[in-house]
């Protein structure tokens, strides 16, 4: 009862604060346009993937002069659910935007949020962080094919570490499952807050494998604690020497995807610009190499077609939460 006290208590003290700063920054900006002003939104604490999204954007947006000023507000709690519903109630806010992703996607259905993506004005998808399958370093499953044939045996037996229930790591595990013949509710799922609780529990043996982002096993894997058995990429990445799921012949693709959407009730002409600003972001060098460093995918759409996307992926990701049993 205390811890989930507790979590609603900093939901609501992060609210409060999200709601504060927002009239704070719509008395100051008056009629400015994005391009004077503009607060991206990480529903995380510090230091997540989220916030390191919104704050490499920070960083180019503000040197190669797209946006004069920029910054970042974190509102975290509930798989970025509660950042999105005080997004959702803006109305025509037209200096902010949200990090949104497909963590999100899982969180608004796991977290029974009534507050979804159809209510906030998709602006753009910038890039995909792919997942990648661990298992320690001394582990008996040499390859992707050793570690599938102990999960169709014993998945009960066979624990895999990840995030949050609901994220890509847990639907990742229950793609898996059901590809190599297994009831996806049938995965023994061990879920941590952290990529690295997840490691802990992996090098420990608690777990037998483990799925994150690639940048969080990066640097266990380059030192040969961990072995990298494949990554959910429908196709190789540059700077990434571990084999795909699909080049070994499991059907299994699925990414972290990133990117912004923005208040209900923005104009046409200020969502235009919000799109014109992400476009610009995309296109710079600096974004290049922020993509090369951090290991992501350019996997630019914007405005209509982004929001094709999400629904698609939205679809997936209930179908595949539903087979999990959540």
């Amino acid at each position: 009862m205390r811890r989930r006290i507790t979590g609603t208590i900093v939901g609501v003290v992060a609210a409060a604060l999200f709601v504060v700063a927002a009239v704070n920054a719509s008395a100051t900006g008056g009629a400015a346009s994005p391009r004077t002003k503009l607060t991206l939104v990480a529903p995380a604490a510090p230091g997540g993937g989220w916030d390191a999204f919104a704050r490499e954007a920070q960083q180019v947006l503000r040197t190669d002069g797209i946006v004069s000023a920029v910054q970042v507000m974190n509102v975290p709690g509930a798989s970025g659910t509660i950042g999105l519903g005080q997004v959702a109630e803006m109305g025509d806010r037209h200096d902010l935007m949200l990090v949104t992703g497909g963590v999100m996607v899982g969180g608004i259905v796991i977290n029974g949020s009534t507050v979804t993506l159809e209510d906030v004005t998709p602006i753009a998808r910038l890039a995909d962080d792919f997942n990648v399958l661990v298992v320690p370093g001394d582990s008996p499953y040499e390859t992707l094919d050793d570690f599938t044939a102990a999960l169709a045996e014993n998945p009960g037996g066979t624990a895999i570490a990840g995030g949050s229930l609901g994220g890509i790591d847990h639907l990742l595990a229950g793609m898996l499952a059901r590809e190599v013949g297994v009831d996806p509710a049938e995965v023994n799922y061990l879920a941590y807050p952290g990529g690295g609780e997840v490691v802990t529990s992996i090098l420990s043996h608690t777990a037998h494998a483990g799925l994150s982002g690639y940048n969080e096993f990066r640097d266990q894997i380059a030192s040969g604690n961990l072995r990298a058995l494949a990554v959910s990429a429908p196709e190789p990445i540059d700077g990434i020497e571990v084999e795909t799921f699909i080049e070994q012949g499991v059907d299994v693709a699925m990414s972290n995807w990133r990117g912004y959407v923005a208040p209900p009730g923005i104009s046409d002409e200020v969502r235009d610009d919000l799109i014109a600003i992400a476009t610009e972001l995309r296109e710079t060098t600096a974004w290049e190499d922020v993509l090369a460093r951090n290991n992501w995918v350019d996997s630019f759409m914007v405005g209509d077609e982004f929001a094709e996307f999400i629904g698609t992926e939205t679809e997936r990701t209930e179908e595949i939460m539903t087979e999990l049993g959540l």
